[in-house]
């Protein structure tokens, strides 16, 4: 798998249309949730490409919110993206705001864990620890249940994609917060540097 590009580029490619630490935030978890699942899913050779696929999932949302995943592939091919790293980054918004189906097992698990982080990473905020590493997955799955919790974090969407990939929903919510817990401090050493 080739991005075209290394991490430094594309992180500089990302930092130019992307300012707020909220979204700065969700593209290093994402990120780092997408080497940890490579690793997890035996594509520990591609994980540049899965982190990388991570990071710049979001390039168009601060700036160009009702053209995500359409804006992008303006901005991506700029920065020296492929057409395969386009395709990746564009599946992630399937059936929402692109008709990019997800094929690769990396494209599936992009889609399924995109919004998952954004709920985990709202129950975090409300623990005593702010952190999901002391998460359990039955808390989460109390907050996945409470519709009005995250309001803007879509079930469907995760369901969707546990479906895609062929997983229990429980599969899904419980490697996903396997993967944030593990890779918190360094999202969170990076934001600050990047601060």
């Amino acid at each position: 798998m080739n991005a075209g590009m290394n991490r430094q580029q594309g992180l500089e490619a990302l930092m130019k249309y992307n300012k707020e630490s909220f979204h700065l935030l969700h593209a290093l978890t994402v990120e780092n949730v997408m080497r940890w699942y490579a690793q997890d899913q035996g594509y520990g050779e591609d994980a540049d490409f899965w982190s990388l696929v991570g990071l710049m999932h979001d390039i168009d949302f601060e700036c160009w919110p009702e053209e995500h995943c359409v804006k992008c592939v303006e901005l991506l091919k700029e920065a020296g993206a492929t057409e395969e790293f386009i395709h990746a980054v564009c599946s992630h918004g399937y059936g929402l705001c692109s008709q990019v189906t997800p094929e690769h097992q990396m494209e599936k698990v992009l889609f399924a864990a995109d919004e998952l982080t954004g709920l985990i990473g709202a129950a975090a905020k409300m623990r005593p620890s702010k952190s999901c590493t002391d998460m359990e997955l039955s808390s989460l799955k109390k907050k996945f249940k409470d519709k009005k919790f995250a309001a803007g974090c879509s079930r469907d969407v995760i369901r969707q994609g546990a479906e895609m990939l062929g997983w229990e929903l429980d599969t899904l919510m419980d490697k996903t917060l396997q993967a944030m817990a593990a890779t918190e401090a360094k999202v969170n050493e990076e934001l600050a540097q990047l601060g």
